[in-house]
C-alpha cells in the first residue's frame, strides 16, 4: 500500500483484528455480488469503500423509478440503465482504485459456476428462491463461502454458509427445496419493503464479507432475523442436514 492507501483505509488498519495484514488481504480479494438492487447497493458501495480489491457485480435488470426508494446505488439519471452497470459506476466513484466489473446478463448454468469459482466469496443479494438455490449449489460445488441476505416488508434475515467448515449447513439445509412456496414470496414488487431495511441487511452482509476476507473475528453462524417494527434481532442455530440434497451425507 502507498501513502494514499494507508490514509484511505487508516480507520480500518488501526483496528487490531484487521491491521495492515487484514487490509492487504482485502485489497487482494475478489467478491462476487449477485443482485445490484436493494441489498446489492449497500453491499457494493461498502465493499468498494472498505477496499475489497476486486468486485464483480451481476444483475440483468434495469433501474426503474420504483427502485429509487431503496436502491441507493442508483439515481434518477440511471432509470433504464442496467443495474450492474449503474452500481459499478457508483462504487467506482467511491473508490476508483477498486477493479469493478459489471455482468449485465443473468448468471446461471456454466456462467454462474465459472463466476463463483473465480471469486473468494459470494454475496447473494437476489430476491427469488430459484436464484438462491442455484447460487447455493454453485458455491457448495466450488467450496466458496456464501453470504445470504433477504429483506421484505419490515423483516430481514442473514446467514453465512461456508463449505470450508465441515459443520456449516447450506441454504438448502435452511430452506429445503419445495418448502418455501412460490418465488414471488420474496419479491419486493409483490410485497413491499421499507426503505432502510435493505440498508440494515445489506450492511450486515458487507460486514460479514469484510470479516471473512480480512480474517477478522469469527464468521456469523446460524440464522439472524430482524424485525424492523420492534427493532428486535433473533438468532437461530441451523444444523447441517444429513439428508440435504445439496450438501447432505445421507
Amino acid at each position: 500500500m502507498n501513502d494514499q492507501a494507508l490514509l484511505r483505509y487508516s480507520r480500518q488498519i488501526m483496528l487490531e483484528p484487521i491491521e495492515i495484514e487484514g487490509q492487504e488481504r482485502l485489497l487482494e480479494s475478489h467478491a462476487l455480488v449477485i443482485g445490484a438492487g436493494g441489498l446489492g447497493s449497500p453491499v457494493a458501495l461498502y465493499l468498494a469503500a472498505a477496499g475489497v480489491g476486486r468486485l464483480t457485480l451481476a444483475d440483468d435488470d434495469a433501474v426503474e423509478l420504483s427502485n429509487l426508494q431503496r436502491q441507493i446505488a442508483h439515481g434518477e439519471a440511471d432509470i433504464g440503465r442496467n443495474k450492474a452497470a449503474s452500481a459499478c459506476e457508483a462504487a467506482l466513484a467511491l473508490n476508483p482504485s477498486c477493479r469493478i466489473t459489471a455482468v449485465t446478463e443473468r448468471l446461471d448454468g456454466e456462467a454462474l459456476a465459472h463466476a463463483v469459482q473465480a471469486a473468494d466469496l459470494v454475496l447473494d443479494c437476489t430476491d427469488r428462491f430459484a436464484s438462491r438455490y442455484a447460487i447455493n449449489a454453485a458455491c457448495r460445488a466450488a467450496g466458496v463461502p456464501l453470504i445470504s441476505g433477504a429483506a421484505i416488508r419490515f423483516g430481514g434475515q442473514l446467514a453465512v454458509f461456508d463449505s470450508r467448515d465441515p459443520e456449516s449447513p447450506c441454504y438448502a439445509c435452511l430452506y429445503p427445496p419445495g418448502e418455501p412456496g412460490e418465488d414471488e414470496e420474496l419479491r419486493c414488487a409483490e410485497n413491499g419493503v421499507v426503505a432502510p431495511l435493505v440498508g440494515v441487511i445489506g450492511s450486515f452482509q458487507a460486514l460479514e464479507a469484510v470479516k471473512l476476507l480480512s480474517g477478522a473475528g469469527r464468521a456469523h453462524r446460524g440464522l439472524s432475523t430482524f424485525d424492523g417494527l420492534t427493532g428486535e434481532w433473533r438468532h437461530f442455530r441451523v444444523p447441517r442436514d444429513p439428508a440435504c440434497p445439496v450438501c447432505g451425507t445421507a
